[in-house]
This record gives structure tokens, sequence and C-alpha cells, in this order.
């Protein structure tokens, strides 16, 4: 059994400017801007949809496959993911440009801006799946390479791998047709609120109208936790697990997937899969960055049990 996991691989530049923008931004020049910023403090962070995701899953035992693009900087990276016990197997390597990069400043009052390099994500992984098997594997399509998020839909469903589809970031890129031929056949449709609405929009579907193309609509509500809805009927509101200091939400939602996809992996439905993505979720908010979390399998279980009882079977045994 694998579990296959597409989308970005990326480094994030976060820089910190000790002042606010709008002391530096003239609204009646916006047309001729030329500013510079003095920032007091800078990290590099690992992130991206597919290393986030497969991140979580590691910390439960799981050796995903990531089927992304990374570039001639990678090495950190892949020492990073080697260390976490995770197969590089499906990484391509581009050695003449360099992996995708987000550059964040954020001044005092929390406000953001941000460039994106795509870099070697602007390449398609081409990833052949020498040991498929369709019977037990399962994937996602995160956001990230748009060759692959239009081709891997495809390839699942004609070899008969169940899938879960996330559009996310990729969402004002993607065409009606894109969006349809994607979640027509796919396991779940996980997506944010506002996203949801984005994808009705393009497609002209309804929500409901969604459900019956897919077999689960996964709506994630940041601190409100999520709602499922199956073709067959069932509608639940999935509680988030309370932490006692929220550090950064950033993340939490490549986390929540971690947790759906170890529980259906695992054997689990749907709806009691999301209660994991609701705790794998909780610990990433602890702490700055996507992949800075860690926690054991008897902290899992502890949080798990307090917010709603006893570890399923099939999971408690694998601890």
């Amino acid at each position: 059994m694998a579990i296959y996991i597409s989308g970005s691989l990326a480094f994030d530049r976060i820089m910190t400017f000790p002042g606010h923008f709008h002391d530096h931004i003239l609204a009646e020049n916006l047309r001729a801007i030329n500013v510079s910023f003095m920032v007091d403090g800078m990290e590099e962070r690992r992130g991206g949809c597919a290393g986030n995701i497969a991140y979580t899953l590691s910390l439960l035992g799981q050796k995903p496959i990531i089927i992304a693009s990374a570039g001639k900087d990678f090495g950190s990276y892949a020492a990073h993911l080697q260390k976490a016990g995770l197969p590089l197997e499906g990484i391509r390597r581009i050695d003449d440009i360099y992996t995708a990069q987000g550059f964040i400043t954020t001044d005092l009052n929390n406000n953001q801006i941000t460039g994106f390099y795509p870099g070697a994500m602007g390449q398609p992984a081409d990833y052949d799946f020498p040991h498929l098997d369709p019977e037990h594997d399962i994937a996602i399509v995160s956001p990230g390479n748009m060759q692959d998020m239009q081709r891997l839909p495809k390839f699942y469903k004609e070899h008969g791998v169940r899938y879960i589809y996330d559009p996310g970031q990729q969402l004002p890129v993607l065409s009606q047709k894109d969006l349809l031929e994607a979640i027509e056949g796919s396991f779940a449709l996980i997506s944010n609120d506002y996203e949801i609405n984005m994808i009705c929009k393009t497609t002209g579907l309804s929500p409901n109208e969604l459900i019956g193309r897919t077999l689960w609509l996964v709506t994630t509500q940041g601190s409100k936790g999520a709602t499922v809805h199956g073709a067959d009927g069932t509608e639940m509101h999935i509680d988030p697990v309370p932490v006692d200091n929220v550090v950064d939400p950033t993340g939490a939602g490549d986390a929540h997937r971690s947790g759906i996809l170890f529980g259906l992996a695992n054997g689990l439905d749907l709806p009691r899969s999301a209660r994991l993505g609701s705790v794998t979720a909780s610990f990433t908010v602890e702490k700055m960055g996507t992949q800075e979390h860690t926690f054991t399998k008897e902290e899992f279980t502890a949080r798990y049990q307090e917010a709603f009882g006893p570890l399923p079977k099939r999971i408690a045994a694998l601890f």
C-alpha cells in the first residue's frame, strides 16, 4: 500500500519589517511605487503542500511518495525529508533552476507583501508509478504544477486509484474544464469554505451538485473545524481540537489532509479520518512554520481521546 502526494515543494523566506507599510507607500503615487524595506529578521522554512502533507504523515509512521519537482538548491530539504524517513523517488530534480520560493515580508500590523517564484514547480514531476497497487493505494492531488494537476486525476481514474482532489491556491488558474474533469470520479474534494465558493462559481455547480460527482465533500473552516458531506447522505461537523496557544495557523490545512489520508489508508471511513485530521492540525498551529511540529504516538493518542474518545481500533492497533 502506498500514499501518493503530488503538489508543491518550496522554501519560504519569512522577513519581518519593524514598521508599517502604509507609512512608506503613498496612496497618491501608487502608479509609480519605488520603496525599499529594511527588515530586521529573516527565517528560511521548508514548505509546499506536498512536503507539508508528507512530513506530518511521517510523524504517524507513514512513508508516502512525494510527486513534485525541485531545483538545484534542494539538498538541505532532501536531507530533511530523508531524516523524516521519507523516500525521494517521486521527486524530479532539475539542476539548472531553483526550487520554488516564497518571499514574505510582514509589518507590525501583520500586513504582508509576498513574492512567489515557481522555479522548478513549473516543470511536471513525470513520475511513472512503478509499484502501483490500485486496490490498496490512495493519492492526493494538491496544489502544484499545473500539468501534474491535470494529468494525475485522469491517471488515477484510468487505473482505479482512490484520490483526493485539493486544488487550493491554484484555483485562479484552473479552468471550468480542469475542475470538472478532476472532481468527476474523485474519492473526495477538499477545500476551505472560500475555495468551495470559488469552485462553485467556476463550475456553475452548487455544493450539493458537487456531491455525487465526488463521493465526499470536505469543507475546512479554520478554527471552526470542518464539515463532511457524503454522496450517501452523510452530513457531519467535525470539531476542531483546541490548543492552549495558537502560534501560526499556516499549514494547518495540509496537516489536516495528512490525518485524513492516514485514516483512509488504514481502513477508516472519511468522517472518522477527518477526526484524525483535526488532531494533526492542532499540533501544527502550535509552532511557527509548517514542518516544525512534532508529536509522539502517545501524545497523538491522548489528544484524540480528550477530543473524541477512544481511538478507532484500527488506529490503536498501529500505535
